[in-house]
């Protein structure tokens, strides 16, 4: 007789993860991937480390539908600060290029936002893993040599902008994947004349799951003990 025990994280499940900010979307992999005890543990969508929200974890068997749950619509939060450009169009590097943002109206940010609803054509950031040649390009980025992305179909379905003080506008945003909310920060600013970049993120939503029903990493950790411990 057989009693060898089988790991329930290697017949599938799927983890609702609330990434922390700072972290890599790999440092959650590899946080829950020695918590689950098996090897196929994948993430649904990488999140920049910059942003926190909704991470969709997949392990054993559940990893083979990691590209459905990837190809849903997105919700984020977060805000864009005006009067300045980014290299990588978040924090991850110093504002450059300040143009004052004071004259900037209700009407000006509406009619911004008007232009970037519906399906459009958007450049993904230069500073990105999005691969040219079998490599990502913000490796030759990084060295400052030139490098030239074609526009890509996105589709922004909801974009709300709220303002308390300017030059911070807070924003909620739902789109098709594929859309990069750090060019749309930089495109947005570039539309307004003044520049702007991304500088806070959430993702709130994927598809049908919602951060609200999302776990902490540690949280996550302590189930999966408790899980191996008692099956």
């Amino acid at each position: 007789m057989n009693s060898q025990k089988t790991n329930p994280y290697d017949e599938g499940r799927v983890l609702l993860v609330n990434k922390p900010l700072h972290w890599t979307s790999f440092d959650v992999v590899r946080k829950l991937r020695n918590a689950v005890r098996t090897k196929k543990v994948g993430h649904a969508g990488t999140l920049d480390p910059l942003a926190s929200g909704l991470l969709i974890l997949c392990t054993g068997k559940k990893t083979k539908q990691i590209n459905q749950y990837m190809a849903r619509e997105k919700e984020y939060t977060g805000s864009f600060t005006l009067g300045a450009q980014t290299p990588t169009y978040d924090l991850e590097s110093d504002p450059t290029n300040f143009k004052s943002f004071e004259h900037i109206d209700e009407v000006e940010l509406q009619k911004a936002v008007s232009s970037f609803k519906g399906d459009i054509q958007q450049v993904p950031p230069i500073h990105s893993a999005i691969k040219k040649e079998g490599k990502p390009v913000y490796l030759a980025a990084r060295k400052g040599k030139d490098v030239v992305l074609e526009p890509r179909p996105v589709t922004i379905s909801v974009f709300e902008i709220q303002v308390e003080k300017l030059p911070v506008v807070n924003f909620r945003v739902v789109c098709s994947t594929g859309t990069y909310i750090r060019s749309l920060a930089n495109d947005f600013g570039e539309a307004l004349g003044c520049g702007a970049y991304l500088s806070s993120l959430c993702r709130t939503r994927i598809g049908e799951f919602k951060l609200e029903d999302a776990k902490t990493v540690d949280d996550w950790v302590t189930e999966i003990q408790d899980v191996l411990q008692h099956h």
